[in-house]
């Protein structure tokens, strides 16, 4: 639980929207960003902090919260590594709409958009994103900083590697293994196992990189 119920994004463009969207409705505060400048648009109207590289980061947020804001895998396992350098609290953020088993495990720094299923068993590892209407059926297990595309569907008993993309509306079979840094490209059907740096597509699912 929260010591606090006030929260600070980690860069701010169209990804940390979502966050703040689900971050509100979850009766949160947002003081503020971190980012290397100030944003042209700013529909929120939060505050800009200054770069997290540039102030003293720890004298502003406190006990308050930092979380990532951003879409990237590679940039947000930076900034989580960030925060967990510079000791700050994390959360994990939860759409009201989202069904999440009481029999799954969510990390922290990992963001649950709307109306997502995650099935009892599942491990979500930190720094996640699981987009709007994703599918995570039981027993599956997706590694740090990988992020699960809007109306992607991972079979029981899938095994997602690190910093891995798995494309929109994507199907991924039951027991399917794929490894670190691939990435299966959107509307894919994937019926044999990925190994690590690899790209496919199409259905059925075919190696391209």
């Amino acid at each position: 639980m929260l010591e606090s119920n006030s929260i600070y994004i980690l860069g701010y463009s169209g990804h940390a929207y979502v966050a703040i969207d689900i971050a509100l409705a979850n009766n949160l505060n947002v003081k503020g960003y971190f980012d290397f400048k100030m944003v042209d648009n700013n529909p929120y109207k939060i505050d800009f902090l200054g770069s997290e590289y540039s102030v003293d980061i720890r004298s502003i947020v406190k006990s308050d919260v930092v979380f990532p804001g951003i879409g990237d895998n590679n940039l947000r396992k930076k900034a989580v590594n960030f925060i967990e350098s510079n000791n700050l609290n994390q959360t994990t953020l939860i759409d009201l709409s989202a069904s999440v088993s009481l029999l799954s495990s969510v990390n922290k720094s990992t963001l649950i958009c709307p109306n997502t299923v995650v099935n009892s068993m599942t491990v979500i590892d930190k720094g996640c994103i699981i987009n709007s209407g994703a599918i995570i059926e039981h027993e599956c297990k997706i590694g740090e900083f990988s992020h699960i595309a809007p109306g992607a569907v991972l079979a029981g008993n899938v095994r997602i590697g690190i910093n891995t993309l798995i494309g929109a509306n994507a199907v991924v079979r039951e027991g399917i293994k794929v490894g670190n840094n691939a990435t299966v490209g959107a509307g894919a059907v994937v019926i044999n196992d990925i190994s690590d740096g690899e790209m496919w597509v199409g259905n059925p699912a075919r190696r391209i990189r």
